[in-house]
């Protein structure tokens, strides 16, 4: 079993913990970690995207933030970036590559697999510049289908007029790339 602490609006933990179906049973409010993989190139960026397994319990088969996971009870979220990031990718970073760059809420009910899941998160965004081979990169299947770099701006773009292929949540991808615009 799976306990993610219960947090405040601006997720900080209250000292009360649940466990995660439950969570997402009943909506109540808790912490992810996201870590956006993000390479220049000529004229902008691309962005490492992980095709989500069709296992998923929410959003199977799409494309979605390039490491991401729920933040453990008693965990950080840095510790937790760096955790899912090796778990889901193979990426062995230090604290020092990930640029935290904001913190956003996500909150929705849809059904899945036949199943009304409440998702009611704070989530903490960082980002990774460091080269990556995608050769390297180490899947866990459970959790990933594939990878692939698409262009950032061309993600915003789509995710505006259509969800059909990304899942990427339209406040962190926006965070990342004001990061981007001010850092660089």
């Amino acid at each position: 079993m799976e306990y993610l602490d219960i947090v405040t609006e601006e997720g900080k933990p209250t000292g009360e913990r649940i466990e995660r179906s439950i969570a997402h049973r009943d909506g109540i409010m808790h912490r992810t970690a996201h870590v956006w993989i993000v390479r220049p190139k000529e004229g902008g960026f691309d962005v490492l995207l992980q095709k989500r397994s069709q296992n998923k319990e929410s959003f199977p088969g799409m494309y979605d933030t390039s490491s991401a996971g729920h933040i453990p009870a008693g965990d950080e979220p840095l510790d937790s970036a760096l955790r899912e990031l090796q778990e889901e990718l193979g990426i062995k970073a230090v604290p020092e590559q990930l640029h935290f760059a904001g913190k956003f809420r996500i909150q929705y009910e849809k059904e899945f697999h036949g199943k009304m899941f409440k998702d009611n998160e704070v989530t903490t965004v960082y980002v990774y510049m460091d080269p990556v081979n995608d050769n390297n990169l180490i899947l866990q299947e459970s959790e990933v289908e594939d990878v692939r770099w698409f262009d950032l701006h061309e993600v915003i773009k789509e995710i505006k007029a259509s969800r059909k292929r990304f899942c990427v949540p339209s406040e962190g991808i926006g965070i990342v790339d004001r990061y981007l615009n001010n850092k660089l």
